[in-house]
């Protein structure tokens, strides 16, 4: 019954766009899921980030598409001091951000709009800081952006200077990334006049390829093309993110092109797309990692014995033949083997539950019960973690340990992950923003995103001290050897059971032109044509 009623409501989409679909501008793309909101500074997921930052706006500097380079965006050029403190950006002059239904700018983008942008993250003064109760700011903060930036400084209108407490390696590529995008001061100072602040999270408007028109919850998005944007107006007219989170209806939706691409498929279900003749299935190596993260502040998992145990108790080979048929390595670092720096001498946990039984009974931990926490949607790193951690049950309950498996809608899975408190074991993953080490070493397990993107909420002084002096180096070679080091910290300290690094799949109709799988994840539809 629950998959007819998905089938009928995709029908049900279809219908109320059928004439809209049926458009050779009109591209209809099946997301995975809803997106927590639609200002990309306040949150991490992939999700959201494609429904916001990727669709809607821009970035002082982009990653060129398919790749990790550093191209211009609003800024066409720039400039860094010698000790690697100052970096002064100059803006394109007439960008023009985009009249809405809801908003009309009166002036293209200066300065003020790239100071707002940052400042509401940098400063608990600012109006903004907490417009959403509780904002986090998780990558701002996590990242230790407001003990890196002095200061940000306007020019003029079109000259923006930041002014660093230190040297950052990655700091250029951090600026690329989604928390980073640039909003309308103007807007803003509207929404703040009317009394109306949350809309700034409801009805984004940016200076990229699309704007945004209308969304409905858990089913559907719409987009048009900004036929004022700075890099030309797309050749799509009209994006539509039709949100359906079975992969198997996706599939249904993809061949009955009710939808021209989809994310993420059945791994069951790949060798029979690449057989349709009417089917193009790209594929490319995650620049990723699935883990499950302990809270190794609460007992018994604060010991790293009972932590290497269940590490040794479960079958990461069986979760990969079961979930991915293959399409997947077993993970033994927190960084993917594609990534520099990673420290392929590393000799991961072993299989072996009968050595993990003796290292519980050593530790003194009987009878032990936890929660193992599923993700409700699939992510690219973990196809299906109902199934995968049902694996993982059963693995468990062959050394004593009872487990159950929990799981909650998307945004409160992810919110309700982070808490400090957080009983048992989440299941997660990452997908690299920027190419860079320390986007996965640092935003993931530093100290400064304990609470945030730190799941397992673990603080290690050496390991923080390896990451932290990896950033201020420009040197990729002595950075790497850091965070060389950093591994072996983490691997003896296990705060997660590593999963896997998976084969990204990327299914869409042949009359999908121009579209680049990227190795961030990224799913971008600027510069994406349809076949007439």
């Amino acid at each position: 019954m629950r998959l007819i009623s998905r089938l009928l409501a995709a029908t049900a989409l279809t219908l109320a766009f059928g004439t809209a679909a049926a458009s050779a501008k009109t591209l209809v793309y099946c997301s995975e899921g809803s997106p927590e909101g639609f200002d990309p500074a306040l949150y991490t997921a992939g999700t959201t980030f494609d429904a916001s930052s990727r669709a809607v706006y821009n970035r002082l500097v982009e990653f060129k598409h398919g790749s990790t380079e550093i191209e211009p965006g609003l800024a066409e050029s720039w400039e860094v001091s010698e000790d690697g403190t100052e970096y002064t950006f100059k803006l394109r002059p007439d960008v023009k951000f985009q009249t809405t239904d809801f908003f009309t700018p009166t002036r293209a983008l200066n300065a003020d709009d790239v100071i707002y942008s940052f400042e509401r993250q940098l400063s608990g003064d600012n109006a903004w800081n907490q417009y959403v109760p509780g904002a986090s700011w998780e990558y701002f903060n996590g990242m230790g952006f407001p003990d890196l930036i002095k200061s940000i400084e306007k020019v003029d209108d079109l000259t923006v200077k930041f002014t660093l407490n230190r040297p950052e390696a990655p700091f250029l590529a951090d600026l690329a990334m989604d928390f980073a995008s640039i909003m309308s001061k103007e807007y803003a100072d509207q929404l703040e006049a009317n009394g109306n602040m949350e809309q700034l999270n409801q009805q984004p408007l940016g200076t990229g390829p699309f704007q945004f028109v209308a969304y409905q919850p858990d089913a559907v998005i719409r987009y048009k093309a900004h036929p004022d944007y700075w890099a030309g107006k797309q050749p799509i007219d009209d994006l539509v993110f039709a949100i359906t989170s079975d992969a198997s209806v996706r599939a249904q939706k993809l061949l009955a092109n009710e939808c021209q691409i989809m994310p993420y498929p059945n791994a069951a279900d790949v060798a029979s797309m690449k057989d349709n003749d009417a089917l193009n299935v790209l594929e490319q190596e995650g620049l990723n990692v699935a883990y499950m993260a302990y809270n190794t502040t609460q007992a018994p998992f604060d010991k790293v014995e009972v932590r290497k145990a269940l590490n040794m108790a479960i079958n990461k080979e069986a979760i990969i033949d079961a979930v991915f048929q293959g399409a997947a390595v077993p993970a033994k670092n927190p960084i993917p083997p594609t990534m520099w720096s990673y420290n392929d001498a590393i000799k991961d946990d072993p299989y072996d539950p009968e050595a993990a039984k003796k290292m519980l009974e050593e530790a003194g931990v009987t009878d032990l019960s936890m929660k193992i926490w599923a993700m409700p949607v699939s992510r690219p790193y973990m196809l299906n973690a109902r199934r995968a951690a049902e694996l993982m049950q059963a693995d468990l309950q062959k050394i004593g340990v009872n487990s159950e498996v929990v799981s909650y809608e998307w945004g409160e899975y992810l919110d309700k992950s982070k808490a400090k408190d957080r009983d048992g074991a989440v299941m997660l993953g990452w997908t690299g923003d920027n190419g860079d080490p320390d986007n996965f070493l640092d935003t993931l397990l530093g100290c400064d995103a304990v609470g945030g993107n730190n799941r397992a909420q673990w603080c290690n002084e050496e390991f923080d001290a390896l990451v932290s002096k990896a950033k201020e180096i420009s040197d990729q070679g002595e950075r790497a050897k850091l965070y060389e080091q950093a591994q072996e910290v983490f691997k003896r300290e296990a705060p997660w059971l590593t999963i896997d690094h998976s084969t990204v799949v990327m299914p869409m109709q042949k009359s999908v032109q121009n579209f680049v799988q990227d190795p961030l994840g990224y799913h971008r539809f600027d510069g994406v044509d349809l076949a007439e």
